[in-house]
């Protein structure tokens, strides 16, 4: 059963086609690229899936049940956690209070999770410092892992690398393989195509809305159709 199926989703604005007729499948514990140039439809789709977007047609399910319709908060509960390409964490907030606002049941046992999701991308250390005061990279890093206090099963990365220095990069980076090899799925979209070429085993490429490749990243890198998308004739 595949953990997530995109079938013939688009969406307009204002009679421009954002995303025409996009269709992929998601098979469970892998890892996925989402690529194409700037103004593609890349998040336009990551919020058509995650139900921020209204799409004008298609279906999307998630495991065995149609998604599209419900509310995004609903999407969330099912299983679908997403970070954004705008940072949204809550400055004032210290780093693992920023974490316990998205999880409900006892005080205790959330702080004990956060903690631990926090050791994950080596911020530990960093649990009391008001979120304000890290750095760009380590706010990422704080944004990502409370999308995982919620345990979802599919996790949708958009631009996971932007602004992340080397060293938090391969942090995070790290963290993202271990949660494939613990079953999770994950899809990102990034432009820093070492990333995704080096992480994900299946990319798809979106051009003026449209999926025009799908495949391994070797296969992507040569084909033509994603060349001249990037870089023109």
């Amino acid at each position: 059963m595949s953990m997530l199926t995109v079938e013939d989703v688009s969406r307009s604005f204002g009679g421009v086609a954002a995303v025409h007729r996009v269709s992929f499948a998601l098979e469970p514990g892998r890892i996925y690229g989402l690529i194409g140039p700037n103004g593609s439809g890349k998040t336009t789709l990551f919020n058509c899936i995650t139900g921020l977007e209204r799409m004008d047609s298609g279906h999307v399910r998630f495991k065995d049940q149609r998604i599209d319709g419900l509310k995004a908060s609903r999407i969330a509960q099912l299983g679908i956690g997403r970070t954004f390409q705008v940072i949204r964490v809550f400055p004032e907030l210290t780093a693992l209070e920023n974490l316990l606002v998205v999880t409900r049941g006892p005080r205790a046992e959330a702080e004990r999770r956060g903690r631990q999701m926090l050791e994950f991308v080596k911020l530990e250390r960093l649990a009391g410092e008001y979120a304000g005061n890290l750095s760009y990279g380590q706010q990422k890093l704080v944004e990502f892992v409370r999308v995982l206090m919620t345990d979802p099963a599919l996790i949708l990365l958009d631009e996971p690398a932007a602004g992340v220095n080397r060293t938090l990069l391969n942090d995070l980076l790290a963290a993202v393989s271990r949660l494939r090899d613990e079953g999770r799925t994950i899809l990102l979209v990034e432009h820093d195509m070492k990333v995704v070429m080096g992480l994900c085993e299946t990319v798809f490429v979106l051009d003026h809305g449209e999926k025009i490749a799908e495949g391994p990243p070797g296969l992507i890198q040569a084909d033509e159709r994603v060349i001249e998308a990037y870089f023109g004739r």
